[in-house]
């Protein structure tokens, strides 16, 4: 247990510090925002400092940080130090770099922002690969509280409708809808953060259960130091593509725009972004903490929570939250597991919607130009809902890191061009070169669906595509200088 709370004391004094140096890097001013510049009342609103973050946490938060880090937990406790050391150097930056590019550029989207700084093929790459990830999101974030929706009205002895998983999609869907369409101040300013505290607290109620309960000892790392995944699933790179959320995710940057939009100054940057995914972290940390604990580890594998995982990620998330809190989880369980992934779910298709109208340049002020986008943008939504949720979430969690991957090298040009340690972000941006192209060799949804390739082979190749493109950055900064 000790090494839990190490960690947990690492992300908190890691905001405190690394947190302050980023945002001396970056260099915030108190030139006016384009919340105040432009505010249409639909998307450029200002909004409060309080409200910016909670609407952040919860935008960026969704299944992500519970899912991933109970998956990532299957490698035994040496995911507490993904989860901490990947969200201070690599996900607390990645998000808050996403954030404060787009506010200098007018609340741009990442896609535009990515062309800025890295060409306009890069543009164009970016367009398709963000609008297809967010289409995913939403679908995987509509998916997920459906199916626990279902379980929850199981449990209750609900019958008929109300266990049908396709009307709740329905549903959820539905909601999607008029969430994409409406001004972000109407149901996302007044509900949402309303709804991010809960996330807090279900994630508080859960660390409380599984460290005042005394059946639960959450294991140390120096004493598990191992890969206790029962298949031999290797750490690297599959736990780093898994635990996406609870680390560092590309689709932190398709949301940090909309905060963008409703920021009153540029000083409110550090608490918004970097302190939103330091939250993020802690969370993600505490049901790492549970996934470890709760569950029987058999020859030094983690065999009973691979069991329950194979129940559906419904059902061990509600299994969970009802051994550590009881009927109290359980209803934050309806709360805080149905509520937060929808909440991620809705700004995932309104980011689609706002990335596709910078792409096209069509104004969002009126209704018939959001319904334009909105409808097509469901319509695929409702399509994705249909194939294997497994395998949605797979292809997800690898175009997400992918996605990190890029706006961490855009950020890096932004810096550079702007005469700033760009180092800061040139590092992780390196390291999650290697994770993303070390997955695509060895996964078998990608290059592995024509060629299997040795474990070391995968290894190599993805770290010399890492020195690759270091070596291209570092180029291009010659040619810039």
């Amino acid at each position: 247990m000790v090494s839990f709370f190490l960690c947990l004391a690492l992300l908190i004094i890691g905001y405190f510090t690394y947190g302050k140096l980023v945002e001396s890097t970056f260099g915030p001013d108190d030139r006016e925002t384009p919340a105040v510049v432009i505010n249409d009342g639909v998307d450029y609103v200002v909004l409060p400092q309080w409200k910016l973050f909670l609407i952040q946490l919860l935008n960026i938060a969704g299944l992500g940080p519970i899912f991933g880090a109970l998956q990532g937990a299957l490698w035994g406790p040496v995911v507490f130090l993904w989860i901490t050391f990947g969200t201070i150097f690599a996900g607390a930056v990645h998000d808050f770099f996403s954030g404060m590019t787009s506010e200098r550029n007018n609340g741009a989207s990442v896609s535009e922002i990515t062309g800025k700084y890295l060409g306009s093929t890069m543009k164009t790459i970016m367009r398709v690969f963000s609008v297809v990830l967010l289409v995913m999101v939403g679908t995987v974030f509509a998916v997920g509280p459906a199916g626990l929706i279902v379980k929850l009205c199981s449990e209750a002895g609900a019958t008929g409708m109300m266990l049908n998983a396709s009307f709740w999609l329905v549903v959820v869907l539905a909601y999607y809808f008029i969430a994409t369409f409406i001004s972000i101040d109407k149901i996302i300013g007044k509900v949402y953060p309303l709804f991010g505290i809960c996330l807090i607290i279900m994630a508080v109620g859960v660390g409380a259960g599984i460290v005042m309960k005394p059946e639960y000892q959450i294991p140390e790392i120096w004493e598990n130091f191992t890969n206790m995944h029962p298949k031999g699933t290797p750490i690297w790179a599959f736990m780093f593509i898994t635990v996406a959320c609870g680390a560092i995710s590309g689709f932190h940057a398709t949301q940090s725009p909309l905060m963008a939009r409703c920021m009153k100054s540029e000083h409110q940057g550090r608490f918004v972004f970097y302190g939103a995914m330091v939250c993020e972290g802690i969370i993600a940390l505490i049901w790492a903490a549970a996934g470890c604990s709760i569950y029987e580890i058999t020859n030094g594998q983690t065999t009973g929570l691979l069991a329950s995982l194979g129940s559906g990620q419904s059902a061990a998330i509600y299994d969970v939250c009802s051994k550590t809190m009881g009927g109290i989880g359980i209803g934050l369980a309806m709360v805080g597991v149905i509520a937060c992934p929808i909440t991620s779910g809705d700004t995932a298709f309104r980011s689609a919607r706002l990335v596709l109208a910078d792409w096209f340049k069509v104004s969002q002020t009126s209704y018939k130009n959001r319904l334009i986008f909105c409808i097509p943008l469901l319509g695929a939504g409702a399509l994705i809902s249909q194939l294997d949720y497994s395998i949605v979430w797979r292809y997800f969690s690898w175009t997400n890191q992918t996605l990190a991957m890029i706006v961490l090298w855009a950020a890096s040009m932004y810096l550079f061009l702007d005469k700033k340690n760009y180092w800061i972000t040139a590092v992780p941006a390196t390291f999650m070169s290697a994770v993303s192209i070390t997955y695509f060799c060895m996964a078998p949804e990608c290059l592995g669906l024509i060629v299997k390739l040795p474990v070391s082979v995968a290894y190599i190749l993805g770290i010399a595509a890492a020195v690759l493109f270091l070596s291209l950055f570092i180029r291009a900064t010659k040619k810039q200088a």
